[in-house]
């Protein structure tokens, strides 16, 4: 069903260009939501609606769920930059099937990225530490810090999906028989400094982390290889599940990650809605960026600003080249 929807919201690129020869923007609302990575997309979608397609672009406030079902029910915000469909899949359904919204494209090309992951000086001295039983021979070597009698696994805090997730599968890997003691960080914070102090210290590490971040942009980490690939109907049945009785290894299977339209939107403003379709990062770009905003204290603003500014050779493929020379000329006036 849901890939049916997928093409059905994709397919709209085509169709669109029936129903206007020329675009008629006019106001855009875009969901500002309260994460970097989508945060910075949003102000880049701004600067290009805004200088390039003429569009009264305005940002608003917004977040997975309530963004999502205003789109459906209000038709408003028009955009939503950097949807993550896994979280509300039954709603994006609905909302594509009822004509409602629009699938534009990937935001996020590599879709989102978990996994379990080591320093990748750890691996450089010993490249069997790619691999989870390379991690459990050598299980010593991630002490715990408070009690060094065993070793270390952090896991993802209390209260997000991902703890579920990385518990089941600390269970399924059998990595408490290895030595391993599951340790909750706490916090965002608390995982990613116990990440950051480690791999300043040159010492070992091991847990669970997310892409695109910036500690995944500032550090160079290693994803390890349960050996297994990735069994998606299991992940999704059992491993996110807290019910999961028998949770059997697989790997991460990559979040999808789409901008989201509104049909309204699509219709009204087709050469703008065609933008929003080719604008994609990878994730390593992605990581970069929000390593930038983290080391400059940059706002979703100033973080697109500065990646217009510089990376022209990206934005460039997403507009024709009568928008690119608009848009430049607007960036030689900042």
């Amino acid at each position: 069903m849901y890939k049916k929807s997928i093409i059905a919201g994709l397919m709209t690129l085509a169709a669109t260009s029936s129903f206007a020869a020329t675009d008629s923007c006019g106001k855009v609302q875009i969901a500002d939501m309260n994460w970097n990575s989508a945060s910075l997309i949003a102000n880049i979608d701004k600067f290009i609606l805004e200088h390039g397609f003429d569009c009264d672009a305005e940002l608003i406030p917004g977040d997975t769920m309530p963004t999502s079902t205003s789109m459906i029910e209000k038709s408003q915000p028009d955009i939503a930059p950097e949807m993550w469909t896994n979280a509300v899949q039954a709603l994006i359904d609905r909302g594509v099937a009822e004509k409602r919204l629009s699938i534009a494209g990937r935001s996020l090309s590599d879709g989102g990225e978990e996994g379990f992951w080591v320093p990748k000086y750890m691996v450089d001295k010993d490249p069997s530490l790619a691999t989870i039983e390379g991690i459990k021979k050598h299980a010593k070597e991630f002490p715990n810090p408070e009690n060094d009698s065993v070793s270390a696994f952090y896991g993802c805090p209390a209260g997000w999906g991902c703890q579920i997730s990385s518990g089941n599968l600390f269970t399924a890997l059998k990595l408490e028989e290895a030595g391993f003691e599951l340790i909750d960080p706490g916090s965002s914070a608390g995982l990613s400094g116990s990440l950051s102090r480690a791999y300043e210290r040159e010492e070992s590490w091991f847990g669970y982390y997310w892409a695109p971040t910036a500690i995944l942009g500032k550090y160079e980490m290693v994803k390890v290889d349960f050996g297994t690939g990735i069994d998606k109907d299991h992940y999704l049945n059992c491993i996110a599940e807290n019910s999961c009785m028998e949770p059997k290894v697989t790997m991460y299977p990559p979040s999808p990650v789409y901008t989201v339209t509104t049909m309204e939107f699509a219709k009204r403003a087709p050469l703008a809605y065609a933008y929003t379709a080719k604008r994609s990062f990878t994730n390593a770009k992605m990581n970069s960026l929000l390593a930038w905003m983290e080391d400059n204290q940059a706002d979703g603003q100033y973080a697109a600003e500065n990646f217009m500014l510089n990376n022209k050779d990206i934005w460039s493929k997403w507009v024709n080249k009568d928008i690119q020379a608009k848009i430049d000329n607007a960036l030689e006036n900042l």
